[in-house]
């Protein structure tokens, strides 16, 4: 049985922690959050106590420690619960600095802890299978990857001051998709990015609009686009083309059920938001990690997979202010 102290009791902690009270192999023993009555309202739901942080983290009942606080948090607290002798499972990204990731991810290997980063992307079913059939040469050599990602609708302004950027915060999750599709590390990035959404966000310095084109060592190219809106809902899709074939994972709708009538064909909305459309994909994830943890076996994504995905986040960004592509060691 692996015992859980959850660290953050908001929108994701609260999947997080219904998902391990549903677990066999594992429970939720405390959680804490800045908020202490919504961590104990949380408590009370999945049969915990509420907690201080520090007293999670140091806690002889306590065998894994799940990260689902603000990003500025997670590096100091997965340092922490690795000096703690903790398992960790960490909500993405470990920081929005390369160098602070690396500082981090050194404590964990001084510490030989397991750790895992929270992109959920690679459990969903689909995404999953897609990937597998990959590797099982259904397609042949790959040769070209496009992964589309839109958002219903922007966050405010205010948000994006902090978030790190369009490349950091939502384009991560894709980037850390195309190293797990393509088996291979990305050599150079080339990012367009603008305000095409809401001026607002312009005027905070980020983009709500954005593209990267991206090649390997032996010429394999991937091609991600990103927009803060979709008026048709959460929008989700990846092809991947090779020497023989092409993958394709489509969108989830709300049902399968089609209406064709003289007017054509229509279909029922997508799933609305991440949180409906990756339900299936944060419960796999979760229980990934306590199979791996129990059978002391590797976690993946692993701190590794955490640093080249903000590796590529950083050059992109990069590239998009200078207007250049920008090289990448292999």
């Amino acid at each position: 049985m692996i015992r859980f102290g959850i660290l953050g009791a908001g929108r994701i902690g609260k999947v997080h922690a219904r998902t391990i009270a549903a677990a066999a192999g594992a429970s939720v023993v405390a959680i804490a959050d800045a908020l202490p009555e919504a961590a104990a309202a949380l408590a009370r739901e999945v049969g915990a106590r509420e907690a201080k942080t520090d007293d999670i983290l140091a806690a002889k009942d306590i065998d894994a420690i799940l990260i689902a606080t603000p990003t500025p948090t997670h590096a100091d607290l997965i340092e922490k619960a690795a000096r703690a002798g903790k398992a960790i499972l960490c909500e993405k990204p470990v920081s929005l600095s390369v160098g602070r990731i690396s500082t981090c991810l050194a404590v964990v290997e001084q510490h030989r802890v397991p750790l895992m980063i929270g992109f959920n992307r690679r459990f969903d079913p689909n995404f999953a299978a897609l990937e597998s059939r990959i590797r099982a040469g259904a397609i042949g050599a790959v040769e070209m990857l496009t992964v589309t990602s839109r958002d219903p609708s922007p966050p405010p302004a205010s948000y994006v001051k902090d978030s790190g950027g369009i490349f950091r915060d939502m384009m991560i999750h894709d980037f850390d998709m195309a190293r797990f599709l393509m088996g291979e590390e990305f050599v150079s990035v080339h990012a367009l990015g603008a305000a095409l959404v809401d001026p607002a966000i312009g005027q905070a310095g980020d983009a709500d609009t954005a593209a990267v084109q991206m090649q390997t060592a032996s010429g394999r190219i991937a091609v991600i686009t990103n927009s803060r809106r979709a008026a048709y809902g959460y929008d989700q899709r990846i092809e991947v083309h090779g020497a023989t074939g092409m993958l394709r994972a489509g969108n989830l709708h709300a049902t399968t059920v089609e209406l064709a009538s003289a007017q054509g064909f229509t279909a029922d909305p997508l799933l609305n938001f991440f949180t409906e459309r990756y339900a299936a994909a944060y419960s796999a994830e979760v229980n990934s990690f306590i199979d791996a943890v129990a059978a002391g076996r590797p976690l993946r994504p692993s701190g590794f997979d955490g640093l080249q995905a903000q590796r590529l986040a950083e050059a992109a960004t990069e590239s998009w202010r200078s207007g250049a592509p920008v090289r990448l060691a292999g």
